[in-house]
């Protein structure tokens, strides 16, 4: 008899490629805002300013410290005016970011096989921290909506991972049970640290190398691993 009656996934960076489809968005921003002949003359610096802005907010963000409108137009204020640029152009930056980014699809390496060879053997869930205008049409435009019975998102539960409410509210929406589920995720703190505080398995999907103090359940480093596993 199989232990896990329900396998909840983690979404960015663990199917959906989100740095890859990040990247590829801001730098059509970047050329679309003509941002170089504004003075910002190297795009990876704008990259990098702006992630180290965004993760500020986002951790803001968690604690419902702020807005998800202030959110989304803060961090690009904030990343223009860090290069002396007129931050009104951030209300149609984060506009344009919000219209385009779920329209990149790529996905991490071994998505689609990994879920065609889970399908049939488990009811299949998602679990992401998130905008539901974003996370919703990334999942449909990846067409990864055939695969999963049910598709939790933060900004539904009221709460972000790693807080034991989206769990909950993620429990009772499925109908699984803690101790028959597991969590594939990314991230350590909100992924690993977050399901085990829920009582569910995780399996870490992990960069090589990567370390972390949270000690999960599995740890890989290619979604096809999984077979090992479920």
């Amino acid at each position: 008899m199989q232990k896990y009656r329900h396998i909840f996934f983690d979404l960015d960076r663990t199917l959906y490629d989100f740095d890859r489809n990040n990247r590829e968005t801001l730098f059509q921003l970047f050329q679309n805002f003509e941002l170089q002949e504004k003075g910002i003359s190297n795009f990876d610096e704008f990259l990098l300013t702006y992630k180290g802005i965004n993760l500020a907010l986002w951790e803001r963000y968690k604690k419902q410290e702020i807005t998800k409108e202030y959110l989304n137009i803060t961090r690009f204020s904030e990343t223009l005016k860090a290069f002396g640029l007129n931050h009104g152009l951030a209300s149609r930056f984060a506009y344009e970011y919000i219209r385009l980014s779920p329209l990149k699809t790529h996905l991490v390496p071994g998505t689609m096989e990994i879920l065609r060879y889970l399908k049939p053997r488990y009811p299949l869930h998602i679990i992401t921290n998130g905008f539901d205008e974003i996370q919703f049409l990334k999942i449909e435009r990846c067409g990864l909506n055939p695969f999963f019975h049910h598709i939790i998102v933060s900004e539904d539960a009221g709460a972000q991972k790693p807080d034991r409410k989206i769990f909950d509210f993620a429990f009772e929406k499925t109908g699984a049970h803690p101790n028959q589920s597991i969590l594939i995720g990314d991230d350590p703190q909100s992924d690993v640290n977050g399901a085990k505080m829920a009582g569910m398995d995780q399996i870490w999907l992990a960069q090589p190398g990567e370390a972390s103090e949270y000690v999960p359940t599995f740890r890989i480093n290619h979604l096809l691993e999984l077979k090992d596993i479920l």
